[in-house]
């Protein structure tokens, strides 16, 4: 029996907005007080960054785009951009496929993405929690995140 796949036609609609947001500030600079923070898994094979980087981030990072960036180019499959650490300007390559979240805590938005585990078979058992997602819960959904733990 064919079902229809919500959670990866979520997750395309949700990379798409991200993609059309980042063309956007590509091509218009940032608008107003608007700025990202971009958590991506560094484990994907398509990132591309610094060893330095990957060493002292062997898992996750999360990169802020706000007062310093350059070189931003947004493809269907990801983002190149050049970022600064610690007066180091480094580029980075990251695939939308490694986005596990994507916030703009200016106007209080959020995205949040659950990647598959493509090890395990039991695919009945996907959770449909609308409570946080824990670190530890099979990833294969899309949701919205909490945008608390940016707030100062």
């Amino acid at each position: 029996m064919r079902e229809i796949d919500y959670g990866n036609l979520m997750h395309r609609a949700m990379r798409g907005l991200i993609q059309t947001v980042l063309t956007d500030v590509a091509d218009n600079g940032l608008p107003g007080a608007h700025h990202f923070f971009i958590t991506f898994d560094t484990r994907h094979p398509e990132v591309e960054m610094a060893e330095w980087l990957k060493s002292r981030y062997p898992e996750e990072m999360t990169v802020v785009i706000q007062h310093w960036f350059e070189n931003l180019a947004v493809t269907d499959d990801g983002f190149s951009i050049t970022l600064n650490f610690g007066n180091s300007p480094e580029p980075l390559y990251i695939p939308f496929d490694a986005v596990h979240t994507f916030v703009d805590p200016s106007v209080e938005f959020g995205l949040r993405f659950e990647t598959q585990d493509f090890d395990e078979e039991d695919d009945d058992e996907e959770e449909q929690d609308e409570a946080p997602a824990a670190e530890e819960k099979p990833r294969g959904e899309a949701e919205v995140v909490s945008l608390d733990q940016w707030r100062k």
